[in-house]
């Protein structure tokens, strides 16, 4: 047996253990979850359609040449489609994660949404484009291309919010001039080493370990994602753990599962790096012109509450929505909540695009 392989196989051994660790601690709950999921009058309203909203699609290519998945939802009312929302998605998932958010809002204004690169139905990229700034970058290429003019409003969940911080970052002054409105979700501004996988003792040490996990099953791709096809109890109720802090639906614990599933293991392993390298937190205050929402889930084991609290204490005036029993998936866990934030996030733009303009007029 080479090093090498010996190393591999010992990585591969702390991986297990870990998740070993993480399905012991989680299996009670889950007999408490079934149970009550099983008793619950809790319904899945349009659950065998959660994803399938589309709408008119224009690809976007980016400044590397990588072509990316866009879709565009135009607005009921010409007068509404002069704000355009853009909509990026997080880590492992894809456009389709918006699909309450879409339904609340559509007709409401002009909504954009896009994969990120090598997620969903964007062309897959390279190794080394894998990280956050790239991502600000391809975001500035899809506002350019599918916005190039008028107020818009910038929503980010886990993932998509750093890439809209590395937006601000890169492009301040698009940030000044255009941006009305912002929603981090569900994100952090530093590096996402901070979490502790809702494990005080053993999750820093997974999260530190995890890229080599996923490096080396992302070398033995073709079995794991044979593995990961078939579908799994554990692998479900792993989904669910780490989306959701209350009893979610099947529907809503598959169709997170589906997401996760859909995007090739080499590319999760790829950009894990880049989630524990991203510091934007000098580029928040560029924010301060426009109207800010924060949305934390107080039982998110993946970001921390003090993430959004960081956010929040570098934009004064940002509004803060904590949600009680949320999880990392708030957005699919209680969609009623953060649409209604995001309407009222809407209300308020409109109300300063409309105070703006007259201000011009004058």
């Amino acid at each position: 047996m080479s090093n090498d392989f010996g190393q591999a196989l010992r990585i591969a051994g702390g991986g297990l253990l870990a998740a070993g660790l993480l399905a012991a601690g989680a299996a009670v709950g889950s007999v408490v979850e079934r149970a009550v999921l099983n008793n619950s009058a809790r319904k899945d309203d349009g659950a065998g359609d959660l994803g399938s909203l589309r709408g008119t699609v224009v690809p976007v290519t980016t400044d590397d040449g990588i072509v990316l998945h866009a879709e565009i939802d135009e607005a009921s009312n010409p007068g509404d489609g002069a704000i355009t929302i853009v909509f990026a998605h997080g880590y492992a998932l894809s456009l389709d994660s918006w699909h309450y958010q879409r339904a609340a809002l559509r007709g409401k204004a002009r909504l954009v949404f896009f994969d990120q690169r090598s997620h969903g139905r964007s062309q897959r990229a390279d190794f080394d484009t894998h990280h956050i700034d790239q991502l600000g970058r391809d975001l500035y290429a899809v506002i350019t291309a599918l916005a190039p003019a008028g107020p818009l409003i910038l929503v980010g969940h886990s993932m998509g919010g750093m890439t809209v911080m590395s937006l601000a970052a890169q492009y301040p002054d698009l940030i000044r001039e255009r941006v009305f409105g912002a929603a981090f979700i569900a994100t952090t501004a530093s590096s996402m080493q901070a979490g502790s996988l809702g494990l005080p003792v053993v999750g820093p040490l997974m999260f530190k370990a995890a890229p080599h996990v996923t490096a080396l099953l992302a070398r033995r791709k073709s079995l794991v994602e044979r593995t990961r096809r078939s579908g799994s109890d554990l692998a479900l109720l792993l989904t669910r753990m780490y989306s959701f802090g209350s009893v979610a639906s099947d529907a809503a614990g598959k169709f997170v599962a589906r997401m996760i599933a859909g995007t090739p293991i080499d590319v999760i392993a790829e950009f894990l790096p880049a989630l524990q390298d991203h510091d934007k937190v000098d580029a928040l205050p560029v924010f301060g012109r426009a109207e800010v929402l924060v949305i934390a889930g107080a039982s998110d084991r993946l970001v921390p509450v003090s993430a959004a609290e960081q956010i929040v204490a570098a934009i004064p005036g940002a509004e803060y929505a904590l949600i009680g029993n949320a999880g990392h998936m708030v957005t699919v866990e209680y969609p009623d909540l953060v649409n209604d934030l995001l309407l009222d996030l809407l209300a308020r733009v409109r109300r300063d695009v409309h105070a703006d303009a007259a201000s011009v007029a004058r």
